[in-house]
Order: C-alpha cells, then structure tokens, then sequence
C-alpha cells in the first residue's frame, strides 16, 4: 500500500503561479475601488453594477464557447449557490466600506474555517482532532483582530465575518456543481442569476452614478470577473494547498494602497491576528489536499493513513 507522505502532488507550475498572483492582485484592487465608488454610491448598489459589468465582461467567453457551455439540469442548484454568493457579497462589500481595509481582508481569511465546518454539517466529512484544533486557532485569531475585551465587537466586524460565513456556504456549493459543470459555466451562471438578484436591495438606496462613480464599478465588475476566471484557471494548474500562502499577498497589497490612498495605517493587532488565522487555513488546505491525493491513489488510505484529520 501506497503511504500518503510519498504521494505526488500536483506540480507548483510558474503559469498557475502568475495566475493566481493574478487572481490576488485583482480581488485586492476591486477592493479599493468598491472603497472609492462608495464616496458616492451605497455598497449595494456597487454590488449590484458588481455583477451587472461582471457580466458584461463574461460575454466574450460566452461567445467563444456558445451558449452550449450554459446547458445544465442544476438550475436550482445554481440558485441555492446564487442566493448564498449575494448575500456574502452584499454583507462583505457594506464591510469594506465601514471598516479599515486591511481589517476587512484578514477577517475574509476566516471562509476557510467556516468551510471546514459547514464540510462536517453538509458533506457529512469527518474531521478529527488536527483539523479542529487548526479551526480554533483560527478564531484565536480573529479574537485577536477584534479584541472585544478592549473595544467591544464592532458591528462592522461582526458584518464582516458573517460574510465570510455565507461565502464558505457558497463555496461547498461550489463544490457540488464542480463536480459536473465547467468552471467557466459556474461564473457565468453566477453572474446571469445575481444581476438581477442583486438589483432587488439596490433599488431603496439608488442614486444617479456620477462620472467618477462609473469608472470605479465598471472596473470592480471586471476585476472581479477576471479575478476568478483566473483563480479558477489556476487551481486547474497547481494543488490549491500550493497556492494558498499567495492568498495572503492581498493584505500587504490592499494594506499599502489604502494607507496611501485613504490614510489607513494597520495596527499589530491586525498583523498578528492575520497571520494566525491564515497559518490555520493554511495548514487545513495542506491537509485536506494530502488526503485527496491519498483517496485518488488508494481509497483504503483515506481511513488508515490520516487518522488525526
């Protein structure tokens, strides 16, 4: 029998690198610019020109590949990951604008460990001690960002970490349709569903987009598109445990454009915290892959070989 430590993995290759530092760069400058199109406009309402010029920039592949790439039998489905994907964008993008950039990012940290859980609720995954106790540290973690002993909970905060929540629901239906539809399929989809899903609570806050306003939410539809096109287009190319530390560029990324930008400055605090809790999913990334190596090789190893999962 085949042991786990010797498996191979999937190559670490230098296009899946760039992709993904890709992917990073771009969801790191959307945030900035959700920041400067909130001077005028509700984060609702940029959510909804969010999906609306997300769209628009989809159409392209939609043209390359015909509308065959849409067929599919999981509408309700996409609907269920649709309804989850909007409230954590509505939730995660009203976060960016009520709280310090840097902060709002490393609490977005936190999906992983949501996803770990709601993995054992859902998918009925069995995960034991290891894996548990890197989800504590986690929230050790985000304790040590809020701090709620010093400055009680922030209500920005605690926005911010529910859409982390809903995003890890997102994403273990995510995991469901990747097991039969494209990749390409699942953003396009996304986008079609949510347009006019999210036009619903932009509407009580509407207002005329000014100049200015127009050119930061076309530019946050279209780095959000082409930050997943190439997320996704990068986990096809290198294990997702390989590539997470990358992740963790955005803090620095979004940290030193919002102190030039806006005056923001990071305390310890956040730095610290961070860092705990992205050392934890980390860890739990490099796990989860370890043993999906192991089944893919020798189903038998998924219950011999890592007992402390």
């Amino acid at each position: 029998m085949i042991r786990a430590a010797a498996l191979p993995s999937q190559p670490l290759t230098g296009r899946g690198v760039a992709l993904m530092i890709g992917s990073v760069l771009c969801f790191a400058l959307m945030a900035i610019t959700i920041r400067l199109a909130s001077d005028q406009l509700h984060p609702f309402q940029i959510a909804f020109f969010r999906n609306l010029f997300g769209l628009v920039f989809t159409l392209p592949l939609i043209w390359r590949a015909g509308l065959s790439l849409l067929r599919t039998d999981r509408l309700r489905l996409y609907f269920l990951r649709c309804l989850t994907g909007l409230s954590a964008m509505l939730t995660g993008f009203w976060a960016l604008v009520h709280l310090p950039l840097a902060q709002a990012v490393a609490l977005s940290y936190t999906t992983p460990l949501f996803v770990t859980i709601l993995a054992v609720l859902v998918l009925g995954e069995v995960v034991r001690a290891r894996r548990w106790s890197a989800v504590a540290i986690g929230f050790v973690g985000v304790l040590v960002i809020l701090r709620p002993g010093v400055d009680g909970l922030q209500f920005a905060a605690l926005v911010a970490i529910a859409s982390s929540a809903l995003s890890a629901s997102s994403a273990i239906s995510i995991k469901f349709l990747s097991r039969t539809e494209p990749a390409d399929a699942i953003v396009i989809w996304m986008v079609l569903i949510m347009t006019p899903m999210s036009l619903l609570p932009a509407l009580p806050v509407w207002v005329p987009p000014e100049p200015m306003s127009w050119l930061w939410v076309i530019l946050t539809g279209g780095l959000g598109t082409l930050g997943h096109l190439c997320m996704t287009r990068a986990y096809k190319l290198a294990d997702v445990s390989a590539l997470q530390p990358l992740n963790f560029l955005q803090l620095p990324i979004v940290a030193f454009i919002a102190w030039l930008l806006f005056a923001e400055h990071v305390d310890a605090w956040t730095v610290v915290g961070a860092t705990i809790i992205f050392s934890s999913t980390f860890y739990i990334a490099r796990r989860e892959a370890r043993l999906h190596r192991a089944k893919v090789i020798d189903p038998e190893i998924g219950a011999e070989s890592m007992p402390n999962r």
